[in-house]
């Protein structure tokens, strides 16, 4: 049972995780596993569960997962506090920011505020 909607944890594979992010891309999953894992987390991604109301698909076809679920073996593991926290760092060491995290920029800088950043 998650404390809040912000720290939720499951099963993935097997294994008990805490949810980073749901229903994210491949390449969101790439990213996410990347940073996760140059920071010391074990880092578990799964295919999501497919939707109940999913249309039918030609027979024979096999479908690539659209979605997936990345988890780290960290229960303890919280996103917003490891961001908002500064607990998380780059490759090449710069602290994670928020428009790091979320991929709106290629670089971390949190030297500049993010009020005074011109988007």
């Amino acid at each position: 049972m998650a404390i809040n909607k912000n720290h939720e944890f499951d099963d993935l594979q097997g294994v008990k995780c805490a949810i980073v992010e749901k229903n994210v891309s491949q390449e969101r999953a790439d990213f996410l596993k990347a940073l996760l894992e140059c920071n010391g987390y074990v880092v578990v991604v799964a295919p999501a569960p497919p939707p109940k109301a999913m249309p039918a698909a030609e027979e024979g076809a096999a479908v690539a997962p659209a979605s997936f679920i990345v988890g780290v073996t960290d229960v303890s593991f919280s996103a917003v506090m490891a961001v908002y926290g500064r607990q998380l760092h780059t490759q090449d060491g710069h602290v994670v920011s928020l428009a790091y995290w979320q991929q709106k920029e290629a670089v971390s800088d949190v030297e500049v505020p993010y009020f005074e950043k011109q988007l």
